[in-house]
């Protein structure tokens, strides 16, 4: 990596803090009050070995399969997507149930397909997202979403 150059892999410092205060709700047995926008994913540092924990927004559950689609909106670089490369062994806490899962990243095709399902359900949360990592203002059409797509890994964690 060249000189000056900082690698991001999430909020540092008190915005840390402040965005990793969910997983006590769920470590707590409260995270129902989460809502079912967001799940609690444990899963296997790469390096330490050990049980990390993150707290991401559900963009679609599917109650039938017990599918749920989550983004890594720090991209491909967030340090749970790296994680659950190297070891696709998961728990899965919604607040509601706990469940062990398999993580599947998506296609280019999926991801598009439900990121506009997304895009059409939550606007606002499409929005500023696609804003935030595009760099720019966005619509929400297909052009958008294909973009996001492929800025925004798209993960399904289905049930074992």
């Amino acid at each position: 990596m060249p000189a000056g150059t900082a690698r991001q892999h999430g909020p540092r410092g008190p915005l840390r803090w402040f965005m990793r205060m969910p997983i006590w709700l769920y470590r707590l047995r409260l995270g129902r009050l989460m809502g079912n926008r967001f799940l609690l994913l444990v899963h296997i540092g790469r390096k330490s070995r050990q049980l990390r924990y993150v707290v991401l927004e559900v963009l679609r559950a599917d109650p039938a399969t017990g599918t749920y689609i989550i983004a890594s909106g720090w991209g491909r670089q967030s340090d749970w997507f790296r994680n659950i490369q190297q070891t696709p062994h998961v728990l899965v806490d919604t607040g509601q149930q706990r469940f062990e899962a398999t993580p599947v990243i998506l296609g280019a095709e999926e991801a598009t397909a439900e990121l506009l399902r997304y895009a059409e359900q939550h606007p606002v949360a499409f929005r500023n997202l696609a804003r935030i990592m595009l760099g720019r203002p966005v619509a929400g059409g297909e052009d958008d979403c294909r973009q996001l797509a492929q800025a925004v890994p798209l993960v399904a964690l289905q049930r074992r």
